[in-house]
C-alpha cells in the first residue's frame, strides 16, 4: 500500500512539473500566435526544448538576496506559495476505480486519495497559496513588493467568497463534497449530462473568480509590471523567481481541473465506462482534453483583455460576482424545492 502511495505520488509530481514547464511553452506560443509573432523556435525542434532551457538557466542562475530583507521569511514564502498548491493534486483524481487490475482484489484508483470533503480540501490549500504572496511582498522591504502583497490579499478575500459561493448550486445537485461522486453524478445520457448546464451561471461566476484566485489577466493587479514593476515577486531570482511562476501555473492547472470536474463531468463522455481499460484511457482523454482546453482560455484571455484598475477590480468581485453568486444559491434552491413537492 505504501509503496503504490509512492509511485502515485511521484507520478503526480512528475505529471504536473512537467506540465507546468510546457504551459509556460504553450502560452508563448499561443500568444506569440495571437501577436503574429514566432515564439521560441531555436532550442530543440520547434522550441520544444525551451522549457528544460528555461529550468537549467534558473538553477544555474546567481541567487541573489537583498541586504535589508527579513531572511527567513524571505526564503520561506516561495515554498510557502509552491507547497499547497501542489498538494491539492492529492485529491485531484484522472478517473475512476479499474477494478482487479493487479488480480482479484487488488484494484487502480487513479487519484492518490480520496475522501468525502476532498472539495473542501482543495478549497482550503488554494487559499493558502495567498500568504507566501504576502509574505514575500512583506519581507522583501521594497515598496513595489508590499503593494503587491497587500494587493494579493485583499483580491483573495474579495473573490474568495464568490468562489465558493460559486459552487453551492452545484453541491445542492450533487449533495456531496467528494470530487468522485460530483464527477459520478454527471455520467447521465452517455457521460454528457453536465453540471454546467443546470449552473450555468454558477460555472460563469465560478471561472471568473478562479482567474482572480491565481492573479492571471485581467486580474494580475499584484505583479502589474507597468505598475510595480513584478510586485511580490520583485526582489526575487533564480530558483525562488521560478517557484512563484511554478506556483502559478501549478494553480492554473488546478483551476482547470476543478472546472472539468465539478462542472463538465470530470473523465465521463461517451464511450468512457470506467470498467475496461480502452473506457479508461478514452476518459483520461476526455479529461485532459478539456483541462487543455481551459488552459487554452487562461492563455487567450491574457492576450486579449487588458488590466482592470484596481478599484473596478474591487467593484466586480463585491458588486457584480459575490451577488450573482448568492442569486444563483437562491434560485437553485427555489427550483430544487419545487420540483421536490
Amino acid at each position: 500500500m505504501f509503496i503504490a502511495a509512492a509511485v502515485k505520488i511521484a507520478f503526480a509530481l512528475f505529471l504536473v512539473l512537467t506540465a507546468v514547464a510546457y504551459m509556460t511553452y504553450m502560452e508563448r506560443r499561443v500568444l506569440a500566435f495571437i501577436q503574429k509573432r514566432l515564439g521560441p523556435n531555436r532550442v530543440g525542434p520547434f522550441g520544444l526544448l525551451q522549457p528544460l532551457a528555461d529550468g537549467i538557466k534558473f538553477i544555474f542562475k546567481e541567487d541573489v538576496i537583498p541586504n535589508d530583507v527579513t531572511k527567513g521569511i524571505y526564503i520561506a514564502a516561495p515554498i510557502l506559495a509552491l507547497v499547497p498548491a501542489l498538494m491539492t493534486f492529492a485529491v485531484i483524481p484522472l478517473g475512476g476505480t479499474i477494478e482487479d487490475m493487479f488480480g482479484p482484489g487488488r484494484d487502480l484508483s487513479l487519484y492518490i486519495t480520496g475522501f468525502n470533503v476532498s472539495l473542501l480540501f482543495i478549497f482550503a490549500m488554494t487559499s493558502l497559496g495567498v500568504y507566501g504572496i504576502v509574505l514575500a511582498g512583506w519581507s522583501s522591504n521594497s515598496k513595489y513588493s508590499l503593494f503587491g502583497g497587500l494587493r494579493a490579499s485583499a483580491q483573495m478575500v474579495s473573490y474568495e467568497l464568490a468562489l465558493t459561493l460559486s459552487v453551492v448550486g452545484l453541491l445542492i445537485h450533487a449533495g456531496t463534497l467528494d470530487i468522485r461522486e460530483i464527477v459520478a453524478a454527471q455520467s447521465g445520457w452517455y457521460g454528457m449530462q453536465w453540471f454546467v448546464l443546470p449552473q450555468f451561471l454558477g460555472f460563469i461566476v465560478f471561472f471568473i473568480s478562479v482567474m482572480a484566485e491565481t492573479n492571471r489577466v485581467p486580474f494580475d493587479l499584484p505583479e502589474a509590471e507597468t505598475e510595480l514593476v513584478g510586485g511580490f515577486h520583485t526582489e526575487y531570482s533564480a530558483m525562488k523567481f521560478a517557484m512563484f511562476f511554478m506556483a502559478e501555473y501549478t494553480a492554473m492547472i488546478t483551476a482547470s481541473c476543478l472546472a472539468t470536474l465539478l462542472f463538465f463531468g470530470g473523465w465521463s463522455g461517451p464511450g468512457a465506462d470506467g470498467e475496461t481499460i480502452l473506457g479508461v484511457l478514452l476518459g483520461i482523454v476526455y479529461f485532459v482534453a478539456k483541462v487543455f482546453f481551459f488552459l487554452f482560455v487562461y492563455i487567450w484571455v491574457r492576450g486579449t483583455l487588458p488590466r482592470f484598475r484596481y478599484d473596478q477590480l474591487m467593484d466586480f468581485g463585491w458588486k457584480l460576482l459575490l451577488p450573482l453568486a448568492i442569486f444563483n444559491i437562491v434560485l437553485t434552491a427555489t427550483v430544487k424545492l419545487f420540483l421536490s413537492m
